[in-house]
């Protein structure tokens, strides 16, 4: 593995960094903490930089980054708090689906699917459930669901009979009651493939949410760094900067980690494996265990408008579990490694 920093990722997230900055953060204590979907403010920003080539391969007229520049667009959109409009694009890229670009729809039901039920009717199937939706005002959804006991995507239109989106809460939701689903409708399948289109989707997810937690752990030791009580600096209280030190080591873990589930995603793919669920599952409990401990830090001030920390808060309980929750992930992770003890046994 090649340590050495890119230049070209270098010079890009600086770019990432100089423009993210410009976007005014929302800091109010009630709604949603971001504004998200392909109508957000870091679209303006991501289509400056040309991010949807960053994945594309040179042979499609992309610019053939690969994955690792997914990766940092995700972390970058992470680190600023900001909604991540990124992502539907580049899973769509993956499944060949062309613009408009769907919102994803039904994820965190994942590795089952089972958060929309799909009843076949003449002609396709009806779907059923209310789960969480990307964008709620996109024009189409693509939706995690199961038809014939496998696991599918299938697209929707929002204006589809059944279909009603609710956006007052956080995150947003989208209910499907009885909408009708053409069997041309299924776009492709959700399998569990260490280098499929869900598999990619989880590294940039796993980067999404490191930029979190590394957002907030930035911000709190910025504050404990001149905020000053019992006549010293936070700071130089052990009870405060010992436990922020152990967040900065889960935090070099956790990139450790993401950073090898991509190599290996794309690189040596037969070896990948688990890689990517480790990353995912890895970062989900870090962003928890580290935006906490932030909060903790700066004390009550962390749930005012005057550091802006909750927006963090509330961006890692709903991102935490966008593609499956932590503990199902490792789960999965524990039977790979079961069959593997299996497999070799004489």
């Amino acid at each position: 593995m090649d340590l050495t920093p890119d230049p070209v990722a270098l010079r890009l997230r600086t770019a990432l960094r100089t423009g993210l900055a410009g976007i005014p953060a929302r800091i109010e204590l009630h709604g949603a903490p971001v504004t998200d979907g392909a109508r957000g403010p870091t679209r303006a920003v991501l289509d400056a930089l040309e991010a949807a080539d960053f994945e594309r391969p040179v042979d499609a007229d992309g610019l053939g980054l690969g994955l690792s520049a997914g990766t940092l667009v995700s972390e970058e959109l992470g680190r600023a708090a900001c909604g991540n409009s990124y992502r539907a694009d580049a899973f769509a890229a993956d499944l060949g689906i062309g613009a408009p670009s769907p919102a994803l729809a039904g994820f965190e039901a994942l590795p089952t699917g089972s958060g929309v039920t799909a009843t076949p009717r003449a002609g396709g199937w009806e779907l059923t459930g209310t789960v969480v939706v990307d964008d709620p005002s996109a024009d189409l959804f693509l939706v995690a669901t199961r038809v014939g006991g496998d696991p599918v995507l299938v697209t929707v239109e929002r204006t589809a009979d059944g279909v009603t989106t609710r956006d007052g809460s956080w995150p947003p939701v989208v209910r499907f009651a009885a909408a009708p689903v053409p069997a041309a409708g299924v776009v492709g399948t959700l399998d569990e493939a260490p280098t499929g289109p869900l598999a990619r989707a989880r590294l940039r997810q796993a980067a999404y949410l490191l930029g979190i937690a590394d957002g907030a752990h930035r911000m709190a030791v910025e504050y404990v760094g001149f905020r000053r009580q019992f006549g010293t600096r936070l700071r130089d209280l052990p009870a405060v900067s010992f436990p922020l030190a152990r967040a900065m080591v889960a935090l070099r873990a956790t990139r450790a980690a993401v950073h090898r589930g991509v190599r290996l995603v794309e690189s040596d793919p037969a070896a990948a494996r688990t890689a990517p669920l480790i990353a995912l599952a890895m970062a989900s409990e870090t962003a928890r265990d580290v935006v906490r401990l932030s909060m903790q830090s700066c004390g009550v001030r962390a749930m005012t408008s005057e550091l802006g920390l909750h927006r963090y808060f509330r961006l890692a309980a709903a991102e935490s579990t966008r593609y499956g929750d932590p503990a199902a992930l490792w789960r999965m992770v524990g039977a790979d490694h079961l069959r593997a003890v299996r497999d070799a046994a004489p």
